[in-house]
């Protein structure tokens, strides 16, 4: 028995498509009818909005999520990304707010309910004063987005699970229901990043789940050192235990393939997809 109800999408920036007209033919290429969308393009106006929309809904490709990058990040090294990435770093903190509010009105306008972003590297110690910044900073976006009735998730990796959780905890509590932040999970960037064995942390994070990326990676034989993306399948993410864990903490979202490295996206995107349909249901 194959397991037919899995439907991925993919993400928008996985394909580096130069305008809407090129996504939607590298969309139809991979063989999916969901997408989820960097939404920083339409809010610059390097791409128009209703010509992206337009174009897609014609297509009958549903925009199932959206995503925002973060100012000034350098993903060089791992180093260089502790420092620059997501909301943790002051100088553009403001800029990224900025960005916060252009693109929850957009993904209203997109009728979109879930935008993903890298929150940046959560303080281990609870007593690290920049965790009690990230987790204000983070209740901030998570209630512009609310404000116009959209939810918010991390992206997974750039810390263990039970980091993760914690913060998840604190930042919520000063949330109400409809703000809460919840967790984009990619199973990957946990090995990337050295953060733990994805399937354990599906089980610690689990009711915080609200959409997982699908990416496969090996882990790097030096500490402090990223691992190394794969094909999915040809990584160390064990998926048949991966998708079961997911069954039992009952997610229920959207399952989105992310590429990040080569240059054979489209042949490496559809493979994901032929390699999940042949998995057993």
């Amino acid at each position: 028995m194959h397991n037919n109800t899995l439907h991925p999408g993919v993400c928008s920036w996985s394909l580096r498509a130069g305008s809407p007209a090129e996504l939607l033919v590298s969309i139809r290429a991979c063989g999916v009818r969901s997408v989820q969308l960097h939404l920083d393009p339409l809010r610059t106006g390097e791409w128009r909005c209703d010509t992206t929309a337009g174009l897609l809904n014609a297509a009958r490709i549903r925009i199932a999520s959206g995503m925002m990058s973060m100012s000034g990040e350098d993903y060089s090294t791992l180093e260089s990304i502790k420092k620059t990435g997501g909301l943790r770093p002051d100088a553009t903190w403001e800029a990224n707010l900025r960005s916060a509010e252009g693109n929850s009105v957009l993904a209203m306008r997109l009728g979109l309910s879930l935008v993903t972003f890298h929150a940046g590297f959560m303080p281990h110690d609870p007593a690290d004063p920049e965790r009690a910044t990230l987790i204000d900073r983070l209740a901030t976006f998570a209630e512009v987005f609310a404000s116009r009735r959209v939810r918010v998730a991390l992206e997974t990796g750039q810390e263990a699970a039970p980091t993760l959780l914690e913060v998840l905890n604190e930042v919520n509590a000063k949330l109400p229901p409809n703000a809460h932040v919840g967790v984009n999970f990619d199973p990957a960037n946990m090995i990337l990043y050295g953060m733990g064995d994805p399937v354990e942390s599906v089980r610690i994070l689990g009711p915080h789940i609200l959409q997982v990326h699908i990416k496969d990676a090996n882990p790097s034989d030096s500490l402090g050192e990223w691992g190394a993306e794969m094909p999915v399948g040809r990584g160390s993410v064990a998926w048949p235990a991966f998708f079961a864990a997911l069954r039992a903490v009952n997610f229920r979202g959207e399952f989105m393939i992310e590429r990040e490295a080569g240059d054979s996206r489209i042949a490496d995107i559809t493979a994901a997809r032929e390699f999940l349909a042949a998995l057993p249901a």
